[in-house]
């Protein structure tokens, strides 16, 4: 059945994924692009995604990245917010910026005929970004109100302490959007200075599809990318996630408690048996209702209105984490059966049955996440970004259709490392 199901689906892959890999000289750097037509709708869309340009480049000022971002969706210092925000709403443009973890990703999307103009007003937010005293006053303003109200929010709360705890002395431990305090002390000039540094050509790498040629979409976008400059290649350090297991707990007014939990994991980005780590991840703690921590945790003890863990794999960390949700009655409990239960999947491993499941559920769901153009490019995008060859993910549901209890387990128990738990807690 399993092979029925992947042939069915490396049929559909053949006949709606084109993802390719090419490259636009410009300025003598070769800039990769990766590029799908698909003409079943009239539009397009681009994507500009920077390496080495987001929060981990913050520069030990949280939230300067995310903060950039904001201002840019401020437009252009020409037109201004309001007017240029209407120019592309008239033509139903969606034009944006975003700051990420380890990418800064200015994105637009629009019909094919507006195409050319929604590149020429990205062009232009390029050129004369809103960098003015005004807009900078207005985006901290709205930015210190979004922290102001995170405040009450425990989950929140207790997924930024548990970075602290298990990304301490990396750029990673601080919040993305920042803390009151860092942005109270943000200056434009190291907005500015962020921007001038770290959009360029060397780091650039171009996402498009939709229903636009290559020769067509080269020659819209080549006056728009000589606006860049050329820059310097950034490569991403790679940081260590502490194996130390240690405890924060936060008082707060509440009933319920907030538990998050971590542990390094030693698994790299581009890694061949990355598909093992998935497999495993979807067993203990990924999958909802029917994983190892939910039967365990919620289902048989009712320790837990949610329980959830994750495997994180980046160019720059690895990491394993989780959180629940419990009476505060219950926190010592639940948080003795969580590492329990943790400690008995890396000594025993998964069961035939949750391997049999897990297979049903990834071959037969893979399908449903490369039906639309930007789900396809988007995991075009991660196979580069991660080292591997364009079409990679087939390679992934044929490892996994053929994965073996054995060879899962013999992983699974490799990894020791995910049961040296931090647990951080907000509770009553």
């Amino acid at each position: 059945m399993f092979r029925h199901i992947l042939i069915i689906f490396l049929f559909l892959q053949g006949v709606l994924v084109s993802a390719v890999l090419d490259n636009i000289e410009i300025k003598g750097v070769k800039v990769p692009v990766i590029f799908e037509k698909d003409t079943h709708l009239p539009i397009a869309t681009l994507q500009l995604v920077i390496r080495k340009s987001g929060s981990i480049e913050d520069s030990g000022h949280a939230g300067l990245a995310r903060f950039t971002a904001s201002m840019l969706n401020e437009g252009s210092k020409k037109l201004g917010s309001v007017k240029f925000a209407s120019e592309l709403e008239q033509r139903a443009i969606s034009l944006s910026a975003h700051g990420g973890t380890e990418t800064f990703v200015f994105e637009l999307s629009s019909l094919k005929e507006q195409f050319p103009y929604g590149i020429s007003m990205l062009k232009q937010l390029l050129n004369d970004p809103n960098f003015t005293k005004e807009s900078f006053e207005k985006v901290k303003s709205q930015t210190l109100g979004e922290l102001s109200s995170k405040k009450s929010d425990f989950d929140y709360i207790a997924n930024v302490n548990l970075k602290k705890l298990i990304y301490k002395g990396t750029p990673i431990e601080h919040p993305f959007s920042g803390d009151e305090k860092s942005i109270k002390n943000l200056k434009l000039d190291e907005v500015k200075n962020f921007y001038n540094t770290h959009i360029d050509l060397s780091n650039l790498i171009i996402v498009i599809g939709g229903d636009i040629g290559k020769s067509e979409f080269v020659k819209i976008i080549t006056p728009l990318l000589n606006d860049i400059k050329v820059g310097k290649r950034r490569e991403l350090k790679e940081y260590k996630v502490s194996g130390d297991e240690k405890e924060k707990i936060v008082k707060k007014d509440t009933d319920q408690a907030y538990i998050y939990f971590g542990a390094p994991l030693y698994v790299k980005s581009g890694d061949e048996n990355i598909y093992k780590s998935k497999v495993a991840s979807f067993i203990l703690g990924e999958s909802g209702f029917g994983s190892r921590l939910m039967e365990e945790v919620r289902v048989k003890k009712g320790l837990a209105y949610s329980i959830y863990s994750r495997d994180n794999i980046s160019k720059s960390y690895s990491s394993f984490t989780g959180y629940l949700q419990t009476k505060t009655d219950n926190l010592g409990e639940a948080k003795k059966l969580v590492k329990k239960v943790i400690d008995g999947f890396v000594k025993n491993g998964s069961t035939a049955d949750e391997l049999e499941q897990a297979k049903k559920f990834l071959l037969g769901s893979e399908p449903l996440r490369s039906e639309t153009l930007s789900q396809r490019l988007s995991r075009a995008f991660f196979e580069y970004y991660s080292g591997y060859k364009l079409g990679h993910s087939k390679k992934v549901l044929a490892n996994i259709e053929k994965l073996s209890l054995k060879d899962l387990n013999d992983f699974i128990k490799k990894h020791k490392e995910i049961t040296k738990l931090s647990f951080s807690i907000v509770t009553k």
